[in-house]
């Protein structure tokens, strides 16, 4: 919205019981209604970009809602200064609203009638304008400024305006917010921005279609924000929603504007109770409790996460919705999720009474809602769409949908001729949420195609998944970066109790890994010389070995992966060993292990591919549960609930993060309809399979911690760097040459930079950050409820200076923004050709113990089909191609790392605006740094034949599959 100020001249305005609809009383109010209902753009009557340009040309002024009726003069604009210094001044204000499918302006429901009748006449928009200071004579707030806006142009397909004209007298002060009720009778607005400006000239500065919005602003209001119809009556105080113009501290708040900000953010957090309704905006916290579905399926039942020491987890939002009959533990499973995960308020389930129930809507807080763009590319429906269009129809083309790949020629023929679509109606939406996997579509019905690209790393090198080479490289320049570590000790020895799973120690012995290094060193000089690391999938996965394997078509293994540094800065693959625990009684089986090697024998070459296989599965795992989904998506959660409860819109801690919780919420309570819920894709498609979420409750347990989450903190933790203040980035790398981690640095100081710049404008010592009651509210709240199952154990740093606070918030941003990046928008060209990372292990070692002498036989004769066996399903693997394709895609509405260019903490500060354009010129720079890199030849482990560049840290990027870009958000 943009405020116009000129001289008040014959002012007839009034601010509620507008007397201007006298202007429309010569017509039958049922023929303007029917008029309304007929032609959403009001086309019998003068529109109002038409009453605009009349206006704005010296034209008498015609009355439209409460815009006063005078003659326009032309007069030297006032000069810009303090509105208090001015005399009685008529401001106009314009409100860009923006135009939504299925949304405002777009519906002919018979409600939508009366809110264009309420359009003509000027009255869908209600505006309010608050002064900053109290009355000097009261001691109260001054009275708000009021006035209905009307429509003024329709600026193209995407937005309408909207202006409203005020007298503001003198000594009203500062305009410190807005007040906006949408009094449309059905329809929500999406409300884009706030102008305040004072042009030069009321008729030189306009449009030329007459709207004031060209104007140079005295105050932007950066709102994107949705208004929800007013249900109360003209300007009523329930449905109004504040807009506040400049951050300011708790402490620096202007006196007229302490009473709003208070009274925002109480509404914001609700008061816990009843089911959440979609138009809603409160925040509220609730454990794991809906993955579940016990209800409809007994077999679906699943713990809740969170708030128990066996089930740790952090929160999510709250739905509200009823809980599940059968576990009263678990909410219902029937309707949509709201974003511990945020709390919906669903009622519980009556078979489990700690089980929420699914009835109702998935909600998620309304401005945390996708945007229709958005949504087109990513839905509930979207990932249902695969399930129940693309699966069945490839199940209806298989006996059995267990059944492994034939051959790799066939693997290979998914990329060339795709998979067959037999009924031509799954194919009509698909085809608008998948363009690109649904690239040749062919006429005849039995002979539609779904068709996958081919990923970048077999465009590069086809056989690149058989070298032990490429395994070892992409530990480095993966989807999975944060997975290796550092041998730090020798012999290995697990911590788990040797009782339960049998001996701690582990089987890989000096002479195995001597042997594999040809002998050129000691295994302790090794380890004293940095030289060797390690894939440790032992402890976290043996718990649960028994457990996977009760379920059918899957197996599990804890494993350990080991690796040398050699001289030219690659690793050498060495040694996996593969562990199966004792059994519990009654079978009681003893443990059973084995080192696996590669070998110049034939069959030990066999059974070395297929323990690649294992550990590719149990990283794609860890990737997905752990890396990924626990790290980025579930930690990020209770930053976003604890952010809208306790800091208030103006606070400059908030405007800095808003950005990076853009949709995380939306996406989170999505993946709990169809990625991590009982049956879901995860449960379906990897070898954990239902106990999957525990899994990941077992590594929030054992190894997440807040301090350990920045760039450098997780490579010292893993053993990956060490603090060195003489090193540029402050660390030293292990590996010189680590692709992920060279480029990640660049990125994390570019963050923490800008973090620092931002914090030191608004907190000048130590003083300032301890007696910031919101964020230190907002922080206790992220360590006692959002992690409250954290809160006593080590790893949550004090905010009570600068540099504590401007380190603990580049470290959400940082998580929110390129880990997940780095973790997320590379997973179609690593894993979309699945014998490179099988999402699942489905068959045991030939050679486990017992043997099973007919497995074995099979694996001798056949040892290829073996593999394949081994490998997903052709039901599973395509839909993992599918959906892993989706997920990394870049929307095109997009907002990365430092590309805003109208940001929501500016506040027309200038210091910030250059300290963020410093910060936008630094991630260029880095874009071309990670350019030279890639075609730097002595980095081997990023530059070579058959070598995927890595560019997954480059800040921007198109739209589309372009395997680099970091979103400021986890947004998919």
């Amino acid at each position: 919205m943009a405020l116009l100020i000129k001289p008040s001249t014959n002012t007839a305005q009034t601010c509620c019981g507008c007397s201007s609809a006298s202007a429309v009383r010569g017509s039958s109010p049922l023929f303007l209604l029917a008029a309304a209902a007929s032609s959403s753009s009001l086309s019998r009557r003068p529109s109002s970009v038409q009453l605009g340009r009349a206006r704005r040309r010296g034209k008498k002024k015609i009355v439209v809602g409460c815009v006063a009726s005078s003659k326009s003069a032309r007069s030297e604009a006032p000069s810009r200064r303090d509105s208090s210094a001015m005399a009685a001044e008529r401001v106009t204000a314009v409100a860009t609203i923006k135009v939504t499918v299925g949304g405002f302006l777009n519906s002919l429901r018979p409600s939508r009638a009366i809110d264009n009748f309420k359009d003509l006449i000027g009255r869908s928009l209600y505006l309010e304008l608050v002064s900053s200071q109290l009355d000097a004579k009261t001691g109260q707030e001054k009275p708000t400024l009021r006035s209905y806006a009307h429509q003024v142009a329709d600026n193209d397909d995407d937005v309408v305006t909207y202006e409203a004209d005020f007298d503001v007298p003198a000594g009203f002060g500062d305009v410190g917010a807005v007040l906006v009720t949408n009094e449309h009778h059905s329809t929500e607005m999406f409300l884009q921005d706030i102008k305040l400006v004072v042009p030069s000239s009321a008729s030189d500065d306009s449009d030329d279609d007459g709207s004031a919005a060209a104007a140079s602003p005295l105050l932007a209001i950066r709102c994107n924000s949705w208004v929800e119809p007013n249900s109360g009556g003209d300007g009523d105080a329930a449905g109004k929603r504040v807009f506040f113009a400049k951050p300011y501290l708790p402490s620096q708040t202007p006196a007229g504007l302490r009473s709003y900000r208070k009274k925002d953010l109480e509404e914001k957090r609700g008061d816990g109770r009843g089911q959440r309704k979609s138009g809603d905006r409160i925040y509220d916290y609730d454990t794991y409790n809906d993955l579940g579905d016990p209800d409809n399926n007994a077999d679906k039942a699943r713990p809740v996460l969170g708030g128990t020491q066996e089930f740790p987890y952090p929160r999510r939002c709250r739905t509200g919705r009823p809980m599940s009959t059968k576990d009263p533990k678990s909410e219902t499973r029937k309707g949509d999720n709201y974003p511990r995960r945020c709390r919906t308020g669903r009622p519980m389930s009556t078979k489990d009474p700690k089980t929420e129930t699914r009835k109702g809507d998935n909600y998620v807080p309304r401005d945390e809602a996708f945007s229709e763009e958005k949504q087109l590319q990513f839905s509930v429906t979207t990932l249902q769409s695969v399930l129940q269009a693309a699966v069945p129809a490839v199940q209806s083309t298989l006996i059995d949908p267990n059944l492994s790949f034939p051959s790799f020629f066939v693997i290979d023929k998914l990329f060339e001729d795709g998979v067959k679509l037999p009924k031509a109606e799954d194919l009509g939406f698909l085809r608008g949420v998948l363009p690109r996997l649904l690239q040749r579509l062919r006429d005849s019905p039995a002979d539609n195609v779904l068709l996958f690209d081919t990923p970048k790393n077999v465009q590069k090198d086809k056989f690149g998944w058989l070298r032990d080479e490429e395994f070892a490289r992409e530990t480095l320049a993966g989807m999975n970066p944060y997975a290796i570590e550092l041998v730090r000790e020798f012999p290995f020895k697990s911590n788990l109790d040797p009782a339960v799973y049998g001996p701690a120690e582990s089987a890989i012995t000096a002479e195995v890994l001597e042997k594999q290094m040809g002998h050129v060193m000691t295994v302790a000089d090794a380890v004293k010389q940095k030289r060797l690391f390690m894939l440790d999938y032992h402890d976290l996965y043996l718990p649960y070995v028994h457990k996977i394997r009760a379920q059918e078509h899957t197996t599990m293994y804890g494993s350990r992966t080991v690796f040398f540094l050699t001289g030219d800065g690659t690793l050498q693959l060495l040694a996996i060993e593969l562990t199966r625990p004792a059994s519990p009684p009654p079978s009681a089986q003893p443990q059973w292990r084995r080192v696996f090697t590669p070998s110049t024998d034939t069959t030990e070459s066999w059974l070395w591919r297929m323990a690649k296989s294992h550990v590719r599965a149990h990283d794609s795992g860890h990737h997905e549960l752990v890396t990924h989904w626990l790290r980025t998506h579930c930690a990020v959660e209770p930053y976003i609930i604890a952010a809208n409860r306790q800091l208030s819109e103006m606070h400059p801690v908030y405007r800095l993060l808003h950005p990076h919780f853009r949709y995380t919420m939306r996406i989170n309570a999505l993946a709990r309809s169809a990625l991590i819920n009982a049956g879901g894709i995860i449960e379906l498609s990897f070898s954990p399979g239902k106990h999957a979420m525990e899994l990941s409750s077992a590594a929030y347990d054992k190894l997440w911690r807040f301090d350990a989450e920045s760039l450098p903190a997780d490579l010292v933790r893993r053993g990956m760097a060490e603090v060195d203040p003489t090193s540029e980035h402050g660390v030293k790398l292990a590996i010189q040459d680590y692709p992920f981690a060279n480029d990640g640095l660049l990125v994390w100081d570019a963050i923490e930079r800008w973090v620092e710049a931002y914090v030191a404008r608004f907190y000048p010592d130590a003083g300032a950050v301890a007696g910031d009651a919101e964020l230190q509210a907002f922080w206790a709240e992220v360590i006692n409820v959002g992690h409250g199952d954290k809160k006593g154990a080590p790893g949550w740093p004090e905010l009570d200076t600068p540099a504590s606070l401007a380190h603990a918030l580049a470290t959400m941003i940082w998580v929110a923004s390129a880990h997940h990046a780095a973790v997320n928008f590379g997973q179609y060209d690593f894993a979309g050709y699945f014998p490179n990372r099988p999402s699942i292990a489905r068959t045991r070692m030939p050679v486990e113990e017992p043997v099973d002498s007919e497995a074995l036989a099979a694996f001798v004769e056949d040892p290829d089909n073996a593999l394949r066996e081994c490998f997903p399903s052709q039901v599973q693997a395509t839909l993992v191609m599918a959906v892993l394709d989706l997920l990394s895609t870049h929307s095109p509405d997009e907002e990365y790392l430092g590309g805003m260019e109208a940001a929501p903490w500016s506040g027309g500060d200038a210091g910030v605006r250059a300290a963020y354009g410093e910060f936008n010129a630094r991630l260029k720079e880095i874009e071309g740094i990670i350019d030279g890199r890639n075609a730097d030849r002595r980095l081997k482990n990023r530059c070579g034949a058959g070598i995927v560049p890595y560019q997954l840290m480059k800040p921007f990027s198109g739209p589309g599959l372009t395997s680099k870009g970091i979103p400021n958000s986890t947004s998919i």
